[in-house]
């Protein structure tokens, strides 16, 4: 790789990127105050903003978006005439889950012996902040940037509260580009060129089932008193077919993945399924998690184990994901599971449901010229390898908001999250060859796409 000058420049950056990762990781920058002090994402902020006015970007600015959080923004001027090229990363970052689980502090960015670079952040999407940032450094280091940049670093997006999307709504010239590239994606395995072309939609609704005026000694009531734990626990099981497959009554669920498979052993060895357990649904795997829609109880409010007392509880009450595919409507798809919530509530038990975030799917054009010149830059990245288009089963939701705003922009997703990074998981990495590879690939992009678009 090093015998293109890009790529010996990006080698020699990457004990900067590693270090510049590790001051970025430091912030516990969750976007939700009730895990991490608001003050962390401000830090987070303040520091992608100064890492860009370094870069000599201009118009830098902390944007203030309708959620409460902030998103970093600059422009980089390029040649006269050149395209402008949008870059897309975010700083905040999933809550840690279980502390005790990670075999290194989840906010020290930790290099193991297998290599990689281990911290929450690392991949999904610090990450991409410096791949976005060497890339340029690379340019530079190389005869100048070739096209002018834009940058806009989101603080709320693992949170779905749609800050930007509403932010960008409302000032539409903002974020204008000829192309648009969104690093919060991933290869489809460690080593392949990967474009995502596809993003399942999201809604979130929390469900709460009350069924009595207070708890009551299961002694003396139990087996008449409705217990709402019981009744959440059955509206739950209502969402799931007898083979596992998401089942929410009037929401298509059988549409065929055609494109990228994904072998179930190479699936089950990603997802780390324990021996003998069985995985949920029919089709292929492509199928399940790219094409179809996919159903997740992501916490339960009831008693909690320690300190449980033998009382009949009166109120119960649960979070649910709902990851929609391409082609079907987040809105339709969120009427759908409200009423099938609302149906499926045993004994008349009193149910509420409230919509806490929603997203749209996406589907990108990967016929475009930007697909090109992104497949070329990723043959020189990876040397014999070519680049494959998969769908992925999550959620970004501003890819739909950019894609409304500006229907001629190209749209492309790439990033650090492939299997082995275990993002929103305890011990996620990165690996600091995919992000040197990626790095490459991005910086051959921006020539690329600049040469394409010259008259």
């Amino acid at each position: 790789m090093t015998a293109d000058p890009i790529a010996g420049t990006i080698a020699s950056l990457m004990p900067r990127a590693q270090a510049e990762l590790t001051e970025l990781v430091a912030f516990q920058s969750v976007a939700d105050e009730a895990v991490a002090p608001r003050s962390e994402c401000e830090a987070a902020a303040n520091w992608v903003a100064d890492a860009l006015r370094a870069e000599e970007f201009q118009d830098v600015a902390l944007l203030d978006t309708p959620d409460g959080s902030q998103s970093v923004y600059g422009v980089l001027p390029g040649p006269a005439g050149a395209p402008t090229v949008l870059l897309y990363a975010h700083y905040d970052v999933q809550p840690m889950l279980v502390e005790s689980a990670w075999l290194t502090p989840p906010f020290e960015l930790t290099e193991r012996a297998d290599g990689r670079w281990y911290g929450r952040g690392a991949a999904d999407c610090k990450g991409a902040v410096i791949m976005h940032l060497m890339a340029l450094r690379a340019l530079k280091a190389n005869g100048g940037v070739p096209v002018t940049v834009k940058m806009i670093v989101e603080g709320s997006e693992e949170q779905g509260t749609g800050g930007l999307e509403r932010y960008a709504e409302a000032h539409p010239e903002l974020l204008t580009a000829d192309a648009i590239v969104i690093g919060d994606a991933g290869n489809f395995r460690l080593g392949l060129p990967t474009v995502t072309a596809t993003l399942r939609g999201m809604t979130m609704v929390r469900v709460t089932v009350d069924t009595l005026a207070g708890n009551l000694h299961s002694g003396q009531f139990g087996g008449a008193a409705p217990d709402a734990l019981a009744a959440l626990i059955r509206v739950l099981d209502s969402l799931r077919a007898e083979d596992g497959s998401t089942r929410v009554d009037g929401l298509r669920s059988d549409a065929v993945w055609e494109g990228l498979q994904y072998p179930e052993e190479d699936f089950r060895k990603d997802a780390k399924v324990l021996d003998g357990v069985g995985l949920p649904g029919e089709g292929t795997v492509a199928d399940r998690i790219w094409a179809r829609p996919a159903v997740t109880v992501i916490g339960i409010d009831a008693h909690p184990v320690a300190g449980a007392t033998p009382s009949i509880p009166s109120t119960a009450r649960a979070q649910v994901s709902l990851r929609i595919p391409p082609g079907q409507d987040a809105v339709e798809a969120t009427e759908l599971l409200f009423a099938h919530l609302e149906k499926h509530t045993p004994w008349g038990a009193r149910v509420s449901v409230e919509q806490v975030g929603q997203g749209q799917p996406f589907q990108a054009d990967t016929s475009s010229p930007a697909y090109t010149s992104m497949a070329e830059a990723m043959a020189v990245a990876y040397p014999g390898e070519e680049m494959q288009s998969a769908g992925m089963g999550g959620s970004i939701p501003l890819c739909n908001t950019l894609q409304a705003l500006y229907p001629e922009s190209e749209i492309l997703l790439i990033g650090l999250s492939e299997p082995q990074a275990q993002i929103h998981a305890v011990n996620e990495s990165v690996s600091p060859e995919e992000l040197e590879r990626l790095t490459v690939a991005e910086a051959h992009f921006l020539v690329n796409y600049a040469r394409s678009k010259q008259v």
